[in-house]
Parts: structure tokens; C-alpha cells; sequence
């Protein structure tokens, strides 16, 4: 049996006599601050080979809500395969539970204690968006459409055909105000990661995402990680 201790930042996982070390990522405050009927997936750095990834999936019942707990120093081009496979593991079972979700576990830094970002629907393309704004030649065609591109963890860029500029670039710290400036109704939003962020930065964004309370707009649940 596992046992947990939450110490600040760092989640330490003692299993079979040994003790693995989990940097959780940091958010200022988390919608969801509780959960029950769980059970924790893992997702290791190590230190000595920073390429290297380990997933530990040992105690998941497909029929819980699963929250996974990943270390903020891995790249989503390390994370996002094994994710793909939990989701398509929990999706395929004959045992899964249709009001199981699924959960990234967080360092809630505001309220001191754990915070969770759900993922349950969300669908990871590993490509760019098969949106190229620079070379449209119909911009009718994307009236509708906007892509939010994260690039780095200081810079997006918004694609709006809506807007004369057509490509806004922004830091991070100006994202959520940028959002509540589009005129979103009838538009649908994508976003972009580049697969080189690490995954601090990841939720990082998607807490600001969520931060923006879009109730006009229509987000599509498929997320592009690109190269």
C-alpha cells in the first residue's frame, strides 16, 4: 500500500521501502479542492536522465475518478504519450464507471493545500493545429475559428481572423485579459502547446484558461501538442 505525504511543493511516494520525490506544479487557486472515490497514477523525473520519464499506474480502479500526479520539470513531449495511454486504458475497459473524470493533481499555493484540473474529455493531437492563419486564402473559411497558441512560458500568440492584425503576441502574465477582450460568440477556440513546454507551464495556462469564465464561448476539447 502507498503512503502520501504532502511536504510544501514536493509529493513523496513510499512504495515497497523505497521513496520516489514528485515536484507538483504550482497554481494560485483551484476551482476543485476536493475529491473522492480516487485513485493516483505517478509520473517521475529523474534527476540523473532528464529525457527519461516513468509512469507508475499500479493502483488504478477504472472504475474512480483517477487523478495523476506529474512532476512540473517533465516536458509534455515526455507526459502527453503516457496520458494518451491512461485515458485510452480507462476508455476501453469493460469495468469503467461513465462519472469517473479524470484529474491533474496541483500545488494549490493559495489555500496551502491540494488542487485539481480535470482532463477527463480532453482529446491530445500531436500535431499542430491543421489551421495555418499565414497561409489562408479564404478567411472566410475561419471567421469562426480561434487558436491560441502557447510557444513558450512567457509568450502565446492568438490567431483571431476577426482582428486586422491577425496575430497577436502576448505574455503570460497578459493572456487573461486578452481573452476577455475577443469578441467570442458563434466562434469556436483551439489551442496550441509546444511539446517542449514543461508541464509547470502547461497548467500554468490552463489555469489561466480557466480563470477566463468564457460562458459565450465554444472551446474545443481537442488540445494540439506540437513540435
Amino acid at each position: 500500500m502507498k503512503h502520501l505525504i504532502l511536504l510544501c511543493l514536493t509529493l513523496f511516494v513510499f512504495s515497497c521501502g523505497n521513496e520516489k520525490v514528485i515536484q507538483l506544479p504550482e497554481i494560485n487557486h483551484s476551482k476543485i479542492t476536493d475529491l473522492k472515490d480516487i485513485s493516483a497514477a505517478y509520473l517521475f523525473y529523474n534527476e540523473t536522465k532528464a529525457d527519461s520519464v516513468e509512469l507508475n499506474r499500479k493502483n488504478l480502479i477504472v472504475s474512480t475518478n483517477w487523478v495523476v500526479n506529474v512532476d512540473k520539470r517533465l516536458t509534455l513531449k515526455q507526459v502527453i504519450p503516457h496520458i494518451k495511454f491512461l485515458q485510452n486504458k480507462k476508455l476501453n475497459s469493460s469495468h469503467k464507471n461513465e462519472k469517473a473524470k479524470n484529474y491533474f493533481t496541483c500545488n494549490d499555493i493559495a489555500n496551502k493545500n491540494l488542487g485539481f484540473i480535470e482532463f477527463t474529455d480532453v482529446v491530445y493531437t500531436d500535431k499542430k493545429n491543421i489551421i495555418n492563419y499565414s497561409k489562408a486564402s479564404d478567411l472566410k473559411s475561419l471567421k469562426n475559428q480561434i487558436t491560441i497558441s502557447f510557444n513558450s512560458s512567457n509568450i502565446a500568440r492568438i490567431f483571431n481572423p476577426n482582428s486586422e492584425t491577425f496575430s497577436i503576441k502576448i505574455d503570460k502574465d497578459q493572456v487573461l485579459k486578452s481573452l476577455k477582450n475577443i469578441d467570442f460568440p458563434e466562434n469556436i477556440i483551439y489551442f496550441d502547446f509546444n511539446s517542449d513546454l514543461l508541464f509547470q507551464d502547461y497548467i500554468t495556462y490552463k489555469s489561466i484558461i480557466s480563470k477566463a469564465n468564457l460562458k459565450q464561448a465554444k472551446t474545443s476539447n481537442q488540445e494540439f501538442i506540437y513540435n
